[in-house]
Formats: C-alpha cells, structure tokens, sequence
C-alpha cells in the first residue's frame, strides 16, 4: 500500500519563515528509502551534475522573462536539487541538509561584519571588496586564479579570470589594447585555417573568444548578456525565415528520415533573412 504524505498548506507570505523546509527534506529522504523511487535510488552526485546546471539556467530564464510565478516554480525546482545532494552526501556520511543550510549562514555572518560586526562601511563598493578580501582569507587560495569555478559557462569563466587578473595589474590600460588584441587573434585564426588543423583552429579559435571577452569587460559590457540577446534575435529572425518557407514551400524538404534537411537554396533563405532584418 502507497503511504500518503502530507505537504502543509500555504502560508501568507509575512507568516513564511522557512517552516516547509523540513518537508522538503522529508519528502526526499521518503523517494530515497527502500521503497522509494527506484530512479531518485539510483542517482549520484555526478549523475545529478547536469540537472543543477539545467535548472539554475531555468532560474536564469524565469527571471528574464519577469514571470514571478514561473520564477516561483524554477526556484523550487533548483531547490530540490540541493537537497538532493545534501540527502545524497547524508547517505555517504559525508554531510547532511542542515549541514549545507548552517555553513551558508555562518559564512553570511562572517562576510558581514558591517552587520554583524563592528566594521564601517562606505557604500556598497566597500562592502564588495570586504568581502572579497574575507573570501580570500577563508579559501587560503594558492593563486589568484582559485575560486573561479571550472564549471562555469565558458564566457563567464573567461571574464572572471581576465577581472581576477587585472586586479594586480595584468591588463591593458584601456580598451584599444584589447581591441588591438583581438585583431592579433583573428590574424593567427586565419593562419589556423589554412593549415587545416583541427586542434590549431581550436587552439586559435579559443584565444579570439577570450580576447573578445576581455574586450568586453574593457567596455562594461556582459558576453554573456551580448550572445544570449544576439541568440535571442537569431531565433526571431530564424521563426520569420521558417514562416516563408512554410508560406511558400508547405514546409522544409525531409530526407529519408523524415527529419528537416537541405534542399532550398541558400540565396532564397537568406533573402527570407533579410526580409527579418527590415522588420
């Protein structure tokens, strides 16, 4: 017989201070025991490695879209993920849920000592470098470069580092020497290219995203924000350019597989594509 399990109502939100937290917790070591979900069972921390990535970046969506009550659901999703984990390292012996829960609020105290302390602080500029300066002490990096994590979107990494760095003085002095850069890049791209070599042109390629990156930052510019609106356009643009095929054509040539493939000239479609850009 399936054991019901009893979720607490909605509370008004002034009356909302972290009680259903504990449900959560319970509720995932319930999917976890012997007569649990058998998939919940047989997850890892790496298997689960992929979803806290989609579901942070759903966060992300959420919040760009102003949709609060999506934003809701999102951040619940993202919140599971953390206890599942947490319930995962409880069953290692490693840690538990409210293990991960004390240590973010321990450190929030201590990298707040203008709250919680008796240091002075002059606007949100002082607050930002104490607490990198807190950081730093706590993480006894051995270099400059520790603590920006591998894992991140690749253009985010590459900001950070180029930031980190030029924090002790490895940088331009301004953004024509990251301009001139990126023009030295693209120049050993072309060379890449003809070779023909698969890893060079990777080798090169990498170095023109970087430079690029790093003019960006010279410029207080987000790469991440500039290709996410820029992916954003191509999609606008690309939904106009399937209408007209669609419009003209019934819908796009199917190969044996009945999959989407080639068969439109190139001309024909980009003159679809321009057509987008004038409106």
């Amino acid at each position: 017989m399936p054991r019901p399990f009893d979720i607490p109502g909605a509370l008004p939100l002034d009356a909302q201070a972290g009680q259903t937290f504990g449900t959560l917790v319970a509720l995932m070591q319930r999917l976890l025991s012997e007569d649990g979900c058998p998939w919940d069972r047989e997850q890892t921390l790496l298997s689960l490695r992929r979803y806290v990535l989609e579901e942070a970046c759903e966060v992300i969506d959420a919040i760009d879209s102003g949709d609060l009550a999506h934003l809701c659901e999102e951040l619940g999703d993202l919140a599971l993920q953390i206890v599942f984990q947490a319930e995962l390292a409880r069953r290692a012996g490693a840690f538990g849920p409210d293990d991960v829960v004390r240590g973010i609020c321990e450190k929030l105290v201590r990298r707040h000592p203008h709250v919680f302390g008796d240091v002075v602080v002059d606007g949100s500029q002082a607050v930002v470098e104490n607490w990198e300066a807190i950081k730093a002490t706590e993480k006894h990096r051995r270099g400059l470069l520790d603590g920006v994590a591998r894992a991140l979107p690749a253009l985010e990494r590459a900001r950070r580092l180029s930031a980190r760095a030029a924090e002790v003085g490895f940088d331009w002095h301004d953004g024509r020497g990251s301009r001139a850069k990126v023009t030295e890049e693209l120049a050993e791209l072309d060379q890449a290219l003809v070779t023909g070599s698969r890893e060079a042109m990777e080798h090169e390629l990498g170095d023109v995203l970087f430079a690029l990156v790093n003019l960006a930052r010279h410029l207080e510019l987000d790469p991440e924000d500039a290709l996410r609106k820029t992916a954003d356009k191509f999609v606008g643009r690309f939904a106009h350019v399937e209408a007209r095929v669609k419009e003209r054509h019934g819908n796009w040539p199917r190969g044996v597989d009945g999959r989407p493939g080639r068969g439109l000239s190139l001309d024909e479609l980009d003159g679809y594509w321009e057509e987008a850009k004038r409106r």
